[in-house]
């Protein structure tokens, strides 16, 4: 029977705070940054709040905040931008396109610029938010230059963060499948190519999304249903929607037209042709030329229109407003207006005066000219954390830039916005504190733009390939792994063959880091490519042979896995240039051991392979590594031994190549806090890294850039380091140690996003530990992130669902230990599981609720027969474990089994505790089991301590059972 309920205690005040930030459908990350807490912090309170509301995952979490926000604020408005004037009339359309809403998968909004199209599209999402319980999204595609990045902008707006295995444009339908939530997508016409296939693959995977589209074009994909946005309306005279809009816009700007000028406002507003934006900015110029004075210019400019089509007249009325408003500024507002057109996102004074300020306009004065910009509608004024911003709306931006071109500035004015980006960039770089992801996304899209933009003058290559790595490392510290890898290629195709490998090699790191091994093979091989251009035959060697390597090492990581016979060709080539180069040396070495003796246990390894010589194969590798004084390349050459000596049976060598990486990733540049402190990159400051030797790295790096292109190699082995020694150390039963190597794991910046496999070693240390309070918190976030990824399969979660499902069955709730080992078939693989750690935890669960002979035959083999499936972490619990149910079952050669086992397991903590109380159980002896129950106390297995005192029996078992209860753990039974 389940263990015992324990009161929930009430939600805390922080907790309530991510509560309600849950309900916004902010991510961790993004809750972390928004509650100046760390984003280990942010899930932990996540994880408290499922444990405390008794919900089964995250979105289930947003819709609880939601209801509640829903209860306590009837009238709360969805999070859409918040306009700063009221909107007027079209109620008409309005009814008609929430009817349309309502109807239809796909619904774009289109018509010319400056017809209304936003705040049509804005009124109607706040009027049917109600009916999204799953939230209401608003992506602004201005400032997005790269049709490839629609993705990441919706990611963005929605709370989405990357998940390892896949990228943002499959993240996003993941997270979104199952919701029934309203996406509006504005401006889309200029990154029209890559809005209508992303579209196509979101609706199709997500049956109850809405997608509203605002767009000058039809996206023409299926199932849209086009809503055209006619002129506002001016039937009614001077009760016209278009007289309202002027009439209201005109107050604000200071004067009320009398009720004795309505003739001239209807008149104003016909010649307009009911276009929005031209009478804004018509009626904004009311108070100082008054409607005489206002007539009289736009007859003049309007009187180009006479004889054009009537559609054509609505198209050039806004233009000819544009050239009219534009002629009314004196020529420094002219010249402001027109250069700060390359601004894409909100722009503060200071930068529009370093980017703008020249001739004829003095710095000083910039601010002054935004103002009067802003009072005339031609910029909007925008409220942030940093200060004042403005933006100008996307037609008033295309015409500034068309005005930059016609006064021969477009060049000169693109070049200072590049070189303001640089030196933003720069500063980044060097810059840390709580506020620099923030500072980071103010100024990412004009980086974008001016990268886009630089990538193409060949004058500027050079600048483009710097600001390309720039990007690159500001992106991996804000855990955009997948566009720090896009810039890093992006940077190799703006660079010569040189610095091409060393970025192809970079971006091969941050691929691994996304968990792509088909896209770490391909850059390795593109790398080796580039090197040979350059003449570096060694580096060319060096980055086959890292391919091959990769093609063992990660084959779990792959969708194609490369075949044996792929890996040995690239292994062969490598061998030819490479010289005599250390680095390239080490790099062979390690593919030897790859894929020679399989060192790694890959996917293509042959299991009869001979584990002494696969040990001589990894000394030379980290010998060799060593050498080279390469942290990185040593780190995996361990990787390689700690491998080969478990193959060997050698758990505590195996253990002690584990923890080694971890010294010598860390003992290069050591962290503050401490030799085995992981470093706390991607967020923070980043620590230098010495390059590989003979890697040819260019000589001129963007300034405060050199730590953060570095950063992802590092970062991506020394997350499979601790992985790695977290599950080492469980195979020696250190599970302190365990403990300790999880919970750096679990707090890893790179994994923010991927609670599943930050969680994965802690929930297996939890659960061998006993600590079912700690498996049931973890293992919501666990399972919901395993979810939020599409589901997929690893070798590290399998043993982390079965540990789950163990302690389940140690509580008695079989039915979700059922739940829990169907998700054990579906994330990890199937002959680890049958032979491997599911037969320790089945075998565990059997033996705790009496059932000797179920876990007898659970555990049956050999170690010898299933080696390779026990003998990595298993081997020390499977050969207690099968000494134990010899014991309880009966069977003739336990006191055999007690002795192998006794000679295998020695030194470590936990399962020679278990041998001796198999042997105390054979005996009878009752002393030895107190004796054992202390030792497991002492190695830190409260479960097994309290096992012992149940299988002691007479008043021992009443504590034991008691204790059992004090971890939320059935009690059992004692033989």
């Amino acid at each position: 029977m389940p263990g015992p309920v324990i009161q929930a205690p009430a939600v805390s005040a922080r907790e309530a705070e991510v509560l309600t930030l849950l309900g916004e459908h902010l991510s961790n990350a993004e809750i972390a940054t928004r509650l100046f807490i760390s984003v280990r912090t942010a899930e932990s309170h996540v994880s408290s709040l499922l444990r405390k509301l008794g919900l089964p995952d995250r979105r289930a979490l947003a819709r609880h905040a939601a209801e509640l926000a829903r209860t306590e604020e009837p009238r709360r408005a969805p999070a859409l931008p918040t306009p700063l004037t009221a909107f007027i009339g079209r109620a008409r359309e309005r009814g008609e396109l929430a009817e349309a809403v309502a109807s239809h998968r796909l619904v774009t909004v289109t018509g010319p610029g400056g017809v209304g199209k936003t705040r049509l599209a804005l009124a109607v999402a706040a009027d049917v938010a109600g009916d999204f319980p799953d939230g209401v999204w608003f992506v602004d595609l201005v400032p997005v230059t790269e049709p490839g990045r629609v993705g990441a902008a919706v990611a963005a707006a929605v709370g989405v963060g990357e998940q390892r295995g896949r990228g943002i444009d499959d993240a996003v339908p993941a997270a979104l499948a199952d919701r029934r939530a309203l996406l509006v997508l504005d401006n889309c016409e200029q990154v029209r190519d890559g809005v209508a296939p992303f579209l196509e693959r979101l609706l199709t995977a997500c049956p109850r999304l809405r997608v509203l589209v605002t767009s000058r074009v039809r996206l023409t994909v299926p199932f849209e249903r086009v809503f055209p946005v006619p002129p506002l309306s001016r039937a009614g005279g001077d009760s016209s929607e278009a007289v309202a809009l002027f009439l209201d816009r005109a107050a604000a700007a200071g004067r009320l037209p009398g009720p004795e000028v309505g003739e001239g406002v209807v008149a104003v507003c016909e010649r307009l042709g009911g276009m929005a934006l031209a009478i804004e900015l018509a009626a904004a110029r009311c108070s100082t030329l008054g409607l005489d004075g206002l007539v009289a210019g736009l007859s003049d400019q309007l009187r180009i229109l006479a004889g054009g089509p009537r559609a054509s007249d609505r198209h050039r009325s806004v233009r000819a407003v544009l050239d009219w408003s534009h002629d009314l500024l004196e020529p420094p507002d002219q010249a402001l207006l027109r250069r700060v057109a390359v601004f894409v996102a909100p722009f503060t004074a200071d930068a529009a005066a370093g980017i703008a300020g020249f001739a004829p306009l003095d710095p000083d004065g910039v601010a002054d000219g935004l103002g009067r910009l802003a009072e005339h509608s031609l910029l909007a004024v925008t409220p942030s954390a940093t200060g004042t911003r403005y933006q100008a709306l996307e037609t008033i931006r295309q015409y500034g830039t068309e005005r930059l071109t016609g006064a021969g500035e477009l060049t000169d004015v693109r070049s200072r916005h590049l070189g303001w980006c640089l030196a933003g960039a720069d500063a980044l770089a060097g810059a840390g504190g709580a506020d620099r992801r923030a500072r980071f996304d103010a100024v990412a899209e004009d980086m974008r733009a001016a990268l886009a933009w630089a990538a193409e003058q060949p004058e500027r290559r050079a600048d483009a390939h710097r600001l390309a790595l720039s990007l690159a490392g500001l992106a991996f510290t804000r855990n955009l792994l997948g566009e720090a890898q896009q810039r890093l290629e992006q940077a190799a195709r703006l660079a010569d063959a040189d610095a091409a490998a060393v970025a192809l090699r970079h971006a091969a790191a941050v691929a691994g880091c996304r968990g792509l091994g088909d896209d770490m093979f391909r850059l390795h091989r593109a790398a080796a490519e580039a090197a040979r251009r350059a003449g570096d035959a060694a580096g060319a060697g060096r980055d086959l042979a890292t391919a091959a390597t990769v093609a063992y090492r990660f084959s779990s990581l792959f969708t194609r896995v490369p075949s044996a016979e792929e890996a040995a060709a690239l292994l062969a080539e490598a061998r030819e240039p490479a010289g005599d180069a250390p680095a390239a040396e080490a790099a062979i070495a390690l593919a030897e051991a790859a894929v020679v003796a399989d060192a790694f246990g890959a996917v293509q390894g042959d299991t009869d392979n001979t584990a002494r010589e696969t040990v001589g194969f990894a000394e030379r590798a980290v010998e060799l590594a060593r050498r080279a004084g390469d942290p990185v390349a040593e780190s995996a050459a361990l990787d390689a031994l700690s491998g080969a000596r478990s193959w060997a049976g050698e758990p505590f060598a195996a253990a002690a190549a584990a923890r080694r990486r971890i010294d010598v990733l860390t003992s290069a540049s050591p962290s503050p806090a401490g030799p085995h402190e992981p470093p706390s990159f991607p967020a923070g400051t980043h620590e230098p890294t010495s390059s590989p030797a003979g890697s040819h790295e260019p000589t001129s790096f963007p300034a405060g850039s050199r730590e953060l292109i570095d950063a992802p190699a590092r970062t991506h082995e020394l997350v499979d380091a601790l992985a790695m020694a977290a599950g080492t150390a469980l195979g020696v039963g250190a599970l302190p140690e365990a403990r300790r190597w999880g919970g750096r794991l679990a707090g890893h910046p790179l994994l923010a996003e991927a609670g599943h496999h930050a969680t994965s070693w802690l929930l297996v240390a939890d659960a061998l530990t006993g600590d079912a309070g700690e498996v049931l918190a973890g293992s919501v976030r666990f399972l919901d992130a395993w979810e939020r990824s599409g589901r997929g399969r690893s070798f590290s979660l399998g043993p982390a669902a079965a540990s789950v499902a163990m302690i389940h069955g140690l509580r008695g709730d079989h039915d979700a230990r059922r739940t829990w080992l169907a998700i054990v078939d579906e994330a990890g693989a199937g002959p680890e599981h049958r032979r491997g750690y599911g037969a320790v935890f089945d075998a565990t669960v059997l033996l705790h609720h009496g059932d000797a002979d179920a876990a007898l035959e659970r555990v049956a083999p050999e170690p010898e027969q299933v080696w390779k499936w026990v003998c990595w972490i298993w081997l020390h619990w499977y050969a207690a474990l099968r000494a134990e149910a010899a014991v309880l079952a009966g069977h003739p050669d336990a006191r055999d089994r007690i002795a192998s086992a006794r000679i295998v397991t020695a030194g470590n903590p936990v399962a020679s505790a278990q041998v001796d109380r198999a042997e105390a159980l054979l005996d009878g002896d009752l002393p030895r089991r107190l004796a054992v129950a202390a030792a497991f106390e002492a190695a830190g297995c409260r479960y097994q301590a309290a096992r012992t005192l149940v299988l002691a029996g007479g008043e021992h078992a009443a504590a034991g059972e008691a204790a059992l209860a004090g971890l939320g753990l059935a009690p059992g039974a004692a033989r």
